[in-house]
């Protein structure tokens, strides 16, 4: 069992799962609004600001982010979960949604749609969360 703290982030680690209190807002991650135009590289950036709070890891790295469009005042994220079954879906989407909007509020629109295709594998986290999780 790890007792691990990140901020305002508190969660045990007890065979893989995690438990405990959460914030979606990893604060390393944190974004700082700007007025730039965004890339798909900068908004990926925000998107590392939002935690799993089951996982207690962020959606990037454990490669729940497949892809991002950027156009003019528009950014539109496709996402999954790792199960059909997972119950924060839409905690996660909104989630996403709110991460990008802090660092871009001049967007018109930020569309985060959840899509089930490719079925999400352990294989598209990053090795960071591999190791993380003990899966080499």
């Amino acid at each position: 069992m790890r007792f691990q703290s990140y901020g305002d982030l508190r969660w045990i680690k007890v065979l893989g799962a995690a438990c405990g209190s959460f914030s979606p807002m990893s604060p390393e991650f944190q974004a700082t609004p700007t007025e730039e135009t965004p890339t798909e590289e900068t908004v990926r950036e925000a998107l590392r600001s939002v935690d799993d709070p089951e996982a207690g890891m962020n959606i990037v790295e454990l490669g729940l982010v497949y892809g991002i469009d950027v156009e003019a005042d528009r950014v539109r994220v496709r996402m999954t979960m790792t199960s059909a079954a997972c119950p924060m879906g839409d905690y996660l989407t909104e989630a996403a949604r709110d991460a990008v909007l802090r660092a871009y509020p001049q967007l018109g629109l930020v569309d985060v749609e959840l899509v089930w295709e490719p079925m999400w594998t352990p294989e598209m986290m990053s090795e960071e969360a591999r190791n993380f999780f003990g899966w080499q």
